[in-house]
């Protein structure tokens, strides 16, 4: 199949994917990615990809943004997604790829079941906090999939569908710059890069405009339900790709 209908395809189901649950738009595109490119460019492209849906749902719920919850864990966040990039060139972690898919089976199916019983939790302690930030940094870094466990924590400190979407797209527009940056710096990401991302803007653009419609239909509850079967999916898509 040609390189940019499939560039296009992944696009618009990750542009979905990610306007629906605020995170995932890299697990889908990893998916396809690195039938392209090597795994290190893969998630640089995926990133740099997903940068136009990304401001799009951002800038469509700023109002709803509070800034002073996003400032700690990102900083964590980025300080590790920063070390484990170095490591990208180096370091096997198929392992702990299995682990971190384990893990988000495990807090899917808890957060699932709290939901159906109608059974919320509102607060994350710190010390989880800076455990989900170190973790997604570690991830992102190296395979450029760092959402999951953030988007649960800031689905639990969000007091709304559209301050959940805020916070979580503002979050990753700030690692989408960091990362990028560093990406290019380093000479994992070339200009030869950039036509995949441009035809990936396509998809994107389309994608992020069919799961606007949806969400404005969606209450919190079946938001929450989403995303918490979709973090159960890419659980069960780390650990099968990492054995």
């Amino acid at each position: 199949m040609n390189w940019i209908v499939v560039m296009i395809l992944a696009a618009t189901l990750a542009g979905f994917v990610q306007g629906v649950t605020g995170f995932g738009s890299g697990i889908v595109l990893m998916v396809f990615l690195p039938q392209l490119l090597p795994i290190n460019q893969s998630a640089g492209v995926s990133t740099l990809t997903m940068s136009i849906a990304i401001i799009m749902v951002a800038w469509k719920y700023r109002k709803a943004l509070k800034w002073k919850k996003l400032v700690m864990p990102f900083l964590i966040y980025i300080v590790m997604a920063t070390f484990s990039l170095h490591l990208s060139k180096f370091l096997a972690a198929g392992y702990l790829k299995a682990l971190l898919g384990l893990l988000l089976i495990i807090l899917a199916l808890y957060y699932t079941v709290m939901n159906l019983k109608s059974i919320s939790v509102k607060t994350i302690p710190i010390y989880v906090m800076v455990v989900f930030a170190l973790i997604s940094g570690f991830f992102n870094g190296l395979f450029g999939i760092g959402g999951p466990l953030m988007a649960l924590y800031f689905l639990t400190i969000s007091d709304s569908k559209e301050n959940y979407l805020a916070s979580i797209q503002t979050f990753f527009l700030l690692d989408t710059i960091v990362i990028t940056s560093l990406r290019f710096s380093t000479g994992i990401l070339t200009a030869g890069n950039l036509k995949f991302v441009l035809v990936g803007f396509i998809g994107a653009i389309l994608g992020t405009i069919l799961a606007n419609r949806l969400v404005s239909h969606l209450n919190i509850r079946i938001m929450e339900f989403f995303i918490y079967i979709f973090i159960g999916i890419s659980g069960c898509y780390y650990l099968i790709t990492a054995l």
